[in-house]
């Protein structure tokens, strides 16, 4: 497997899972990158380093000459737990993104795989949601963040490439911060239910999201727009009282969270994709629901309980 793959936004959490991923799979990997001597580790891993920005047009298109994939995983979002500018983000989805895809055509790139959030979907209350499951965009931050990541989507959509969004859950796991915040948050008595702790929340642990993101491109479901989340969502109320149990004692590693679910309510309802959603479950096998691609479940939250299918719904 020879395909040269250039990755945008490669020095982040996401990337930074990716990156060893596609070269042990044998792709020649480009980071592009700000700052290269800022990339080390990406270096490190067998990428080659080259400099780019996504409001750099130029930049761009140098850097992605004679790559036959072209991933964006580029975002500006402050750490959790820390104040920040959200609508940074937002402006890097709705005006960066246009130029990477303009740059990917010039370059001569065949496909582009895009990052997206599973939080688009949001606003259903306790229905399930699939892929064409969307609600009115609600005021305020998440609403702002909501209707950046649907123009972003649709300036990928509407170009004349051969794209893969993937709508990933709420990342945790290693680098992605959320562990030690919440962990941190628990032992000092300071964790919150968000109102009362009824919504939903979509996770997925970052290594899933990484290898379904490997599968995904083994496979190329051409244009289609996709969702990886670990098999069911969950309250925040029960993932927070989880976590303040064991607010005394060092974070566990992240593949036993799910068996503080393993008894809740919510673990009595059908099976199928939730809130924000789970369209795509890690597991090995193929299930009732459409097509499949083999992925892992040794992360997932629930996997102890209930294994499940990286699935197509629909």
């Amino acid at each position: 497997m020879n395909a040269r793959v250039a990755v945008l936004g490669a020095t982040g959490v996401y990337g930074r899972h990716l990156l060893p991923r596609l070269i042990a799979a044998g792709y020649r990997v480009r980071a592009l990158v700000r700052k290269p001597q800022s990339a080390a580790l990406a270096g490190a891993c067998g990428a080659e380093l080259a400099a780019a920005d996504i409001f750099d047009e130029a930049s761009l298109r140098a850097g992605l000459a004679g790559c036959e994939i072209a991933i964006n995983l580029a975002t500006s979002l402050p750490a959790p737990g820390e104040q920040g500018d959200y609508a940074k983000n937002d402006q890097l989805r709705r005006e960066g993104t246009p130029i990477f895809v303009r740059a990917c055509r010039d370059a001569g790139v065949a496909r582009i795989l895009q990052q997206s959030i599973a939080m688009t979907h949001a606003g259903g209350g306790d229905a399930w949601a699939d892929e064409q499951t969307f609600h009115p965009i609600a005021e305020g931050i998440a609403g702002a963040a909501i209707a950046a990541v649907r123009a972003m989507e649709a300036a990928v959509m509407e170009s004349d490439l051969d794209w893969l969004v993937l709508r990933g859950g709420l990342f945790y796991g290693p680098g992605t911060g959320f562990d030690d915040d919440w962990f941190a948050r628990a032992r000092a008595g300071k964790l919150r239910l968000p109102a009362e702790g009824d919504d939903y929340v979509s996770l997925v642990h970052i290594a899933d999201m990484a290898d379904a993101t490997l599968a995904a491109i083994r496979r190329w479901p051409s244009r289609q727009a996709l969702i990886v989340a670990d098999d069911n969502p969950a309250r925040w109320r029960d993932v927070l009282t989880y976590l303040f149990s064991r607010r005394q004692q060092s974070a566990a590693p992240w593949r036993t969270f799910g068996d503080a679910f393993v008894q809740s309510e919510e673990r009595t309802r059908p099976p199928g994709p939730g809130v924000g959603a789970v369209l795509w479950r890690l597991s090995r096998r193929p299930g009732p629901l459409g097509r499949y691609i083999p992925g892992i479940g040794r992360h997932s939250m629930i996997s102890t309980a209930s294994p499940g299918k990286i699935v197509k719904c629909g």
